[in-house]
């Protein structure tokens, strides 16, 4: 089978396709126009973010099986259209998910400790200990939308902290374990001091936390965003850190993201973001939740597992 890597990757999932008999072409150079004239060569497809796989880009592969994302979401892939044509859709969460759980902990750990305040300010001489009393994450309940692989991880990540964890997942049950607790949304909202987001971009979840949604919250809370930038509308949570319903938010990505995640739409940012780069109860980090070293190797590796098992000879 051909396959067209149209993103880069590592080098190791090249490697094991080959290794498994597959043609693989690594073309992550050419534009768009130029990889559609040679979409209806191949059987198969590599892809990151570099574009929308829609109707339009998926007639035009007329031999194609499968499409591999190296990454957790499929925003990217009309899959249902893709499905209606035989395409095996497959992504890779399993690749990510412990870069994402510690890296979730990691901003929670820098806000409620200062770190980074304390760090610029002791290189500028400064020794301020009263102003930067921190808080402890033990004794704390922190609810978890979507119990999946990434809410998953987290979750075992904050197993030593001594805090509650209960989780909410619109689309599991039974998945109590020794890390959390399975709960409703009306029991997060009820008892939540801490809420982690961990769930897929979909119309679903488009903008799913809003301002109406912050109020129901019983308690002012501190909020974590590692999974989408538009789950969250951020013109809503500046006005509820403004009235300190939000107490805190740690967020690895922006609704103002480009598709292709690795840019902010620059002529798209409003007096809002300008209010999240100066606030400091507010932890920024450019979506880099599931991007360590490791997960660059193992997000290769799933999904050439996957496509091998699903398609190797």
């Amino acid at each position: 089978m051909k396959v067209l890597f149209i993103d880069s990757t590592h080098p190791r999932l090249r490697e094991m396709l080959v290794e498994a008999g597959f043609d693989c072409t690594y073309a992550p150079e050419k534009n768009k126009e130029e990889l559609l004239n040679i979409f209806p060569e191949f059987d198969g497809f590599i892809i990151r973010s570099k574009f929308k796989l829609t109707k339009t880009e998926l007639d035009l592969a007329t031999k194609l099986k499968f499409i591999g994302r190296v990454g957790a979401g499929l925003e990217n892939i009309d899959v249902p259209y893709a499905e209606s044509k035989g395409i095996r859709c497959f992504n890779a969460p399993e690749g990510n998910r412990d870069a994402v759980g510690e890296h979730a902990v990691g901003m929670l750990l820098c806000l409620f400790n200062n770190l980074c305040r304390c760090n610029w300010e002791v290189r500028h001489g400064k020794w301020r200990r009263e102003e930067n009393r921190g808080i402890e994450i033990k004794g704390k309940t922190i609810g978890i939308i979507g119990y999946g692989n990434m809410g998953a991880a987290f979750a075992q990540r904050l197993k030593g902290f001594g805090c509650k964890v209960i989780a909410y997942d619109k689309y599991k049950f039974d998945y109590s374990d020794e890390y959390c607790q399975e709960k409703q949304l009306s029991d997060l909202f009820e008892q939540c001091d801490i809420l982690s987001l961990h769930v897929p971009q979909t119309e679903e979840t488009m903008f799913m936390v809003n301002d109406e949604f912050l109020k129901r919250f019983k308690k002012p809370i501190y909020l974590i965003n590692t999974a989408r930038g538009k789950v969250v509308r951020i013109a809503d949570l500046v006005k509820n850190l403004k009235n300190e319903k939000v107490k805190g938010a740690c967020l690895d990505v922006l609704e103002y993201e480009k598709t292709s995640f690795e840019d902010l739409h620059a002529n798209e940012l409003p007096t809002d973001f300008q209010y999240l780069i100066e606030a400091e109860n507010v932890l920024l980090s450019p979506h880099v939740g599931g991007w360590t070293h490791e997960s660059n190797i193992k997000l290769s590796e799933v999904t050439a597992q996957k496509i091998i098992d699903e398609f190797g000879k």
